[in-house]
């Protein structure tokens, strides 16, 4: 049966696909660009970059930077690079590199170029040594804490370091022997000369490189200096010739600082832009927290289909158009918000429902047998693979004397306004047959165990030739037929909206979820998911939206639930829709 085990999964280059990345309607970015290239401004060049630090996996919040840094250089045939600023060998891995040029194409783009910041260590030091020379930076001795408490305040101005007067030629010795090792981590840094008494916190003269014994995941020992990333950000820009290069808010204070070091040095001057960073109910988006989820073991890993990495939600069974379509949505702006949860799921569910498979599967199985069927007889019934869809064509599902059906779906005992199965009500089985409740079967506690049925012959494939009415239709599997699943039904990681908002004396972990997973083991599915293969995505009917996982092979299947069926944004569009016809 059809599947989309390869949907959205295909790297495309920034110019392919980019119109579903970055929508035409204009923001105050491409409204800049469009400004610059009129002016002639960078001969009309356009290139983007998307740095990401390799200190961590990337998030959400990461996947609107790479849509929006790709989209605009494709949209204006531009180039985008990848740019790994890995300056802290304390807390950088080859596996998050390796995991963030997957998300990078998963998400739909191919870098034109893939650089490190460690590529430019020896220019970046060399820069260094130009500063020196020219009266701007300086080796001090303070210690880190003696360093904040020099810096001042928000109200009170910062002091000069004692060492801040050093001779150009004692600057020149000092910052030699540091590289060569002859001192321990911590005891010395360079800092840039600017202006204890600024208002900028940042300008009061920040630290440039600091001591670090460590070996480096690609220069490995050759360094035991290392540049501050506020050193180290605004000339890999200006060594990429990068046009456009576009930040979140927080690092609009830094920006003078950039300029300060571009302007010293007389280098290619980047353009820095700021908007505001993702941020979503019910999720951390904080790199630190997540790591301490991972470390504590609260998730199983960086790929947990709780986490909001990329790599995460991927195994949930989100899609990358989804995710760029959602990108696209909540647009760019210089002021920072919150976004529903809701949009996001919201706009899964819509690329889902036009690319996943429909199949039938019980969760939370009870046995019906239909006494009237002859015994040992099975039909194929045919079923729709996807009514969004007709090139996806339909199939087979065997049915038979016994069936499943989900546990939900009976009551013996209905409460008002329940039209399912109950005893003598008519249901419709999905692509089957109309079935009447006769009796039931308990075990010892009193509990329903087995649900007996009649079927009307005439009524094969749902129909009812004499236009009697019947409210509810259920899915079922064949219990001979049906093949077994683990299926981990996924929540919201926090409880609330908010995680980071707690009471005194608490903490942020106090805010998780303890039901965000409940694994059913006992679920039974129609056999043509036999041959599921992990990534593989369909809607199992009025269930929800499941992917098969990564854990999951042939006989020992496993399923995580995507998302819902719920859709209250689909309902506001509507209503939004129909007030807007109306007026």
């Amino acid at each position: 049966m059809p599947n989309d085990d390869s949907a959205g999964n295909k790297p495309v280059n920034g110019n392919e696909g980019a119109s579903e990345a970055q929508p035409r309607p204009s923001n105050f970015i491409r409204d800049i660009i469009l400004k610059d290239i009129a002016s002639g401004k960078h001969d009309g060049r356009v290139q983007t970059r998307f740095p990401p630090e390799p200190n961590g996996y990337l998030h959400i919040g990461h996947a609107k930077s790479i849509c929006l840094n790709f989209g605009l250089a494709a949209e204006f045939n531009g180039k985008c690079n990848l740019r790994f600023d890995d300056t802290n060998p304390c807390k950088e891995e080859v596996e998050y590199v390796d995991s963030i040029i997957e998300d990078v194409r998963w998400m739909g783009f191919q870098p034109d170029g893939v650089y490190y910041a460690s590529d430019y260590f020896g220019q970046l030091h060399a820069w260094a040594i130009d500063l020196i020379k020219a009266g701007k930076a300086y080796v001090c001795d303070l210690t880190a804490e003696e360093v904040r408490k020099y810096r001042g305040t928000l109200s009170e101005p910062g002091t000069e370091s004692p060492y801040r007067n050093r001779t150009i030629e004692e600057n020149l010795d000092l910052f030699e022997r540091m590289g060569k090792g002859e001192f321990p981590d911590g005891t010395r840094t360079l800092r840039s000369k600017i202006d204890m008494t600024s208002p900028n916190l940042n300008m009061r003269d920040p630290v440039m490189y600091r001591i670090l014994h460590a070996d480096h995941h690609r220069t490995g020992g050759t360094w035991c200096i290392y540049p501050m990333y506020d050193f180290t950000h605004g000339q890999s820009d200006s060594i990429e010739k990068i046009s456009h290069s576009i930040c979140t808010l927080e690092f609009e204070d830094h920006r003078p600082l950039y300029d300060w070091y571009i302007e010293s040095l007389g280098i290619f001057p980047p353009q820095q832009i700021e908007f505001d960073r993702l941020n979503l109910t019910y999720t951390l988006l904080s790199k630190r927290k997540l790591l301490a989820l991972v470390q504590n073991k609260v998730v199983s890993g960086w790929d947990d289909p709780r986490m909001p990495t990329l790599s995460g939600i991927r195994r949930r069974g989100y899609t990358p158009e989804a995710m760029r379509t959602f990108c696209s949505r909540i647009g760019v702006s210089k002021t920072n918000g919150t976004i529903e949860l809701g949009l996001l799921e919201h706009a899964v569910r819509e690329d889902l429902n036009k690319r996943a498979a429909r199949v039938m599967a019980v969760l939370k199985p009870i046995k019906v047998i239909i006494d009237n069927y002859p015994e040992g007889q099975v039909e194929e019934m045919e079923a729709v693979n996807n009514p969004e869809d007709e090139s996806m064509g339909t199939r087979q599902v065997p049915f038979s004397r016994e069936i499943y059906i989900e546990q939900d779906d009976f009551r013996e005992v209905p409460p008002k306004g329940y039209y399912r199965l109950s005893p003598g009500k008519e249901v419709r089985l999905r692509y089957a047959y109309l079935i009447t409740c006769t009796s039931v079967l308990k075990n010892q506690a009193g509990e329903v165990v087995e649900v007996h049925c009649s079927y009307d012959p005439a009524t094969r494939g749902g129909n009812t030739p004499d236009g009697r009415k019947v409210k509810s239709t259920i899915h079922w599997v064949s219990a001979p037929h049906a093949i077994s699943a683990e299926v981990r039904m996924y929540e919201n990681l926090f409880s609330k909206e908010d995680p980071n908002d707690v009471a005194e004396g608490r903490d942020w972990m106090d805010n998780l979820n303890p039901h965000s997973l409940e694994v059913v083991t006992g679920g039974k599915l129609e056999p043509s998911l036999s041959d599921a293969a992990p990534g593989n995505r369909y809607q199992f009917e009025r269930l929800g939206y499941f992917c098969a996982d990564t854990d999951s092979k042939p006989g020992s299947l496993v399923f995580n639930r995507t998302v819902g069926l719920r859709d209250s944004w689909a309902k506001i569009e509507k209503a939004q829709n129909q007030k807007e016809k109306g007026s």
